[in-house]
């Protein structure tokens, strides 16, 4: 339980206490999260070699993939048809890529 709320709050992997990102990112302003190079807390380095966060894509495609599945489900249960969930899925692909950004690179940094 520990590790989920370290990964919710965004914290360093090494000593849980500093911040991985200077800012979040906001979605309407089309500003990407800025990632710290190291925690200021224990100089742990985030991004270990050039290419590392390569097979965070995937756990961000994993993410996005959850996220739509959810959407057509609660489409299914609202009686949409398939073309009639085409905005909401792209929406929700629109409101979640910060968040996916931000969750696939922390997942790929606590797990690998």
């Amino acid at each position: 339980m520990k590790l989920i709320t370290k990964l919710w709050k965004e914290k360093c992997p090494s000593c849980g206490d500093g911040d991985v990102y200077e800012s979040k990112g906001n979605v309407l302003l089309f500003k990407v999260p800025k990632m710290r190079e190291q925690c200021e807390v224990c100089n742990y380095r985030f991004e270990k070699e050039p290419g590392y966060f390569t097979g965070a894509m995937y756990v961000s495609y994993a993410l996005c993939i959850a996220e739509m599945l959810v959407t057509v489900l609660l489409g299914l249960v609202f009686d949409y048809s398939l073309e009639q969930m085409v905005y909401p899925l792209v929406l929700v692909i629109v409101l979640f890529w910060t968040f996916n950004f931000r969750m696939s690179r922390l997942i790929w940094m606590y797990f690998v």
